[in-house]
């Protein structure tokens, strides 16, 4: 694989070459991929939360062999409140010490850096044996490339680990795709050990996972492209909300790829089938179409999701009942 070459230390701008990207020279055959699963929180009927299907849900994801995320985007992390958040932390703690979770800090348009709350968001998640995903703010992103980067070395300076998250503006109004000068920068933070990306953008991963190749190869790149799960044939691991419907046949999908098996392709292709109905618009109610798949597969009760969520048609649960019964065999 081939990197354009570094600017001169007066040009601030670090590209990767367009036309240096050969998609096929970074395919990694064999290769082990970390697996991280978000997952999701179940409602009761009455609109609490279902803590008992939450554990079990944590179990399976283990037992598959992934590890959890908790309090992310598919477990309503923006919406829940501190007593939900330290709940799901304690529940899953009590499973794993291998867990990573949303440090998330509400804010608005123009507001300051707000690393105090990201720092108490952090902490909680430290304290319970988990790793903190930073969750972008407007805080964060809202001013210039600079002082991004100041932002990731401040919070990195005070936790063990940190997962960094680049979120695309589709998805929130705070997202941000970060310059590849940016990504660079954030190689460079040590306790940053890794980044999810979610532009649903092929082209950007590549090229993250080529200058990640060169700079830090230790650096994980969590592909959060839903729409485009094969990219851990390239490199990327993952970080997905997708992975919540079925941990067991993303892990079957990632020993077949570690084995060399072309079941990969099979298992990939049913996944990805389920990925492109569920992560429609308006994506945010793939979560209802999460909870709708695992009652039809016997894992929870009720498929309610947090009342602030948007919904799927009922129309969607014979499809999802079809892809169901498709379910790949061993």
């Amino acid at each position: 694989m081939t990197l354009a070459p570094v600017a001169a230390a007066k040009n601030t701008k670090n590209v990767v070459d367009a036309e240096a990207l050969d998609p096929v020279s970074l395919i990694r055959p064999r290769r082990r991929i970390r697996g991280i699963s978000a997952i999701l929180l179940p409602f009761q009927e009455n609109g609490d939360p279902d803590w008992p299907a939450f554990s079990a849900h944590v179990q399976r994801t283990v037992a598959a062999g992934l590890a959890p995320a908790v309090n992310m985007d598919t477990g309503f992390g923006n919406l829940i409140d501190d007593a939900t958040r330290t709940r799901a932390l304690e529940l899953t703690r009590a499973v794993t010490d291998d867990f990573v979770a949303g440090a998330f800090v509400g804010d608005e348009p123009g507001a300051p850096f707000n690393a105090d709350e990201y720092r108490r968001q952090m902490d909680m998640i430290q304290k319970h044996g988990g790793t903190p995903v930073i969750f972008q703010s407007f805080g964060l992103t809202g001013h210039g490339d600079d002082a991004i980067v100041a932002g990731y070395k401040q919070l990195a300076a005070s936790v063990d680990a940190i997962i960094g998250f680049e979120l695309s503006n589709l998805f929130a109004p705070f997202g941000k795709i970060y310059s590849l000068e940016v990504y660079r920068g954030l190689l460079g933070i040590e306790r940053l050990i890794g980044s999810k990306h979610s532009s649903l953008n092929r082209e950007l991963e590549w090229q993250r996972l080529m200058l990640r190749d060169e700079v830090r190869p230790d650096f994980r790149v969590f592909t959060g492209n839903d729409l485009a799960i094969d990219m851990v044939m390239y490199g990327s691991d993952y970080l997905l909300g997708l992975s919540t419907f079925a941990p067991d046949i993303f892990a079957r999908r990632d020993a077949a790829w570690a084995a060399g098996n072309p079941a990969f392709y099979e298992l990939n292709d049913w996944l990805q089938y389920l990925g492109f109905l569920t992560f429609r618009p308006p994506v945010p109610a793939y979560k209802h179409s999460a909870a709708m798949f695992l009652k039809l597969r016997g894992f929870i009760d009720c498929d309610r999701t947090h009342p602030q969520s948007p919904e799927r048609p009922e129309s969607d649960r014979e499809i999802l009942r079809h892809i169901a019964d498709q379910y790949p065999s061993e």
